[in-house]
């Protein structure tokens, strides 16, 4: 199948399965002869897998990791578990350092009086100069 019939598949654009390509992520495609990337089931396979991992909140490079661990008849599953367990880790700081953002927000909109007048707690916060920042 030629590159956006893939696309069409996948939902990805054909741009990002170039630089999947080009990054390794999948495999460097055929060549037709009149030099169209042709691509397989094998591909979208491939595509499909990243995209699930990706919607778990895998980065690229660990997508990569996960590709090769699948690839290994060999693998360990405690290598999978290890990059899973790393994964919510790193979701559970992500998820802290939101609510951290949450609270300071929802801070400066109580100080915020929300009427007609210019004085505005959250644009003062926000103010360098008001903040002491530079």
């Amino acid at each position: 199948m030629k590159i956006s019939d893939l696309s069409k598949r996948t939902g990805l654009s054909t741009k990002t399965i170039r630089y999947y390509e080009s990054i390794g992520l999948l495999q460097q495609a055929k060549r037709a002869d009149n030099g169209y990337r042709h691509y397989g089931e094998q591909d979208v396979h491939t595509l499909q897998f990243v995209l699930r991992a990706k919607d778990l909140g895998f980065s690229l490079e660990e997508c990569a990791e996960l590709l090769k661990l699948y690839e290994d008849p060999h693998r360990a599953s405690a290598e999978v578990k290890q990059l899973a367990q790393a994964r919510i880790l790193e979701l559970d700081r992500q998820i802290q350092n939101l609510q951290a953002m949450r609270d300071a927000l929802g801070e400066l909109i109580r100080h915020c009086h929300g009427d007609g007048n210019p004085q505005c707690a959250i644009i003062d916060s926000l103010d360098a100069t008001e903040s002491g920042r530079h």
